[in-house]
């Protein structure tokens, strides 16, 4: 799992109900801080491989594996069936984007792992939709487009999930889609520091994955604002926000002084590619190599994912933040908010 896709993870489930317990926060707050204080190097037992430790939800997993944890107190289920619900022949988003469906497959609990689909290639855009039933904690598919992986981010969990396609050049006629469940190598998870470490048992999904071609809407449908972003989020206040609604505008630039504080920024984003947008960030006209997506905030607590920045004590600086869509989307409106944010 890359650190964007941990960032994702922690969006959608940002994006959930508040917890029943207010204290909650703070008491994982305290318990990563004990953790990180205990946290020693992990080491397979007679093989010498180093193992990664995910501290704060206490888990152990070897080089090579597939299959990420979801956090701990993460144990809703989707109501389990035979198959997750069919995926339709057709459909229309609410942004006027008509989608058609080319190829659809199920790979279920029991039975093949792996499945693969061949598909017209006629230069419409192409979207894979996924839905499942089984745990949340079922192991996420793994596709690709000819040889090309596709980072999907999809998860167990109620409702239809959308993953964009790369269309393939070259004028290429057809193409082959592969959707893959397999797993390697093993996790566990330690009660204690220095505890026993205790395998965790595989847990598989009830997946239907179809393909769609879809048509840009006649019109540009403007997406709904975005909620105004929180005065504080966490140990960071609001200093400044800026609006905009890409492709129209996909930078803003924020003058800096600093005052020997982190400085931080975040944003949200509404419309049905609202999760596709991605944003890069440069200081004082120089890349920083970060980017993340945009926060969808409907309901529950901020989904914060604050990018910090260090300046100076009593010097100036430049924030530029820049957004781009990581697949073609024609006349597909995204509306963003960017927040400025002082420690």
């Amino acid at each position: 799992m890359t650190v964007q896709d941990l960032r994702d993870v922690l969006r959608e489930h940002g994006d959930g109900p508040a917890p029943a317990n207010p204290t909650r926060p703070d008491q994982v707050r305290a318990r990563i801080r004990r953790m990180r204080r205990r946290r020693r190097a992990v080491m397979v037992a007679g093989a010498g491989a180093a193992v990664t430790t995910v501290a704060a939800l206490g888990f152990a997993f070897l080089p090579g594996t597939a299959a990420a944890p979801r956090p701990a107190d993460d144990t809703a289920v989707v109501p389990t069936s035979a198959d997750a619900p069919e995926l339709p022949e057709s459909f229309t988003s609410a942004d006027g984007a008509e989608y058609r469906r080319l190829d659809l497959v199920s790979l279920a609990r029991t039975g093949p792992r792996k499945a693969t689909v061949t598909i017209p290639v006629t230069g419409r855009p192409l979207d894979v939709a996924v839905t499942c039933a089984g745990s949340t904690r079922a192991a996420s598919p793994k596709i690709s487009i000819g040889r090309r992986p596709v980072t999907a981010g999809v998860f167990c969990r109620p409702g239809r999930q959308l993953v964009a396609l790369p269309v393939p050049a070259g004028g290429a006629k057809e193409a082959t889609v592969t959707f893959d469940t397999t797993t390697h190598g093993t996790a566990c998870t330690r009660e204690k520091p220095g505890g026993p470490c205790r395998p965790v048992k595989e847990e598989r999904g009830d997946w239907s994955l179809a393909v769609y071609e879809w048509t840009p809407p006649a019109q540009p449908v403007e997406p709904e604002a975005p909620r105004p972003l929180p005065r504080r989020a966490g140990a960071f206040e609001l200093a400044e926000s800026r609006s905009g609604t890409w492709p129209r505008e996909s930078s803003v630039t924020f003058r800096v002084r600093g005052d020997g504080r982190p400085i931080g920024v975040d944003q949200i984003c509404t419309g049905d590619l609202a999760d596709r947008l991605e944003f890069r960030y440069e200081l004082n006209g120089r890349d920083t190599g970060a980017s993340s997506s945009c926060g969808v905030w409907k309901r529950g607590a901020f989904p914060s994912a604050i990018k910090e920045f260090a300046v100076p004590k009593g010097r100036s600086a430049t924030i530029t933040v820049k957004a781009s869509m990581r697949a073609e989307a024609p006349d597909r409106l995204v509306r963003w908010s960017v927040g400025l944010f002082r420690e």
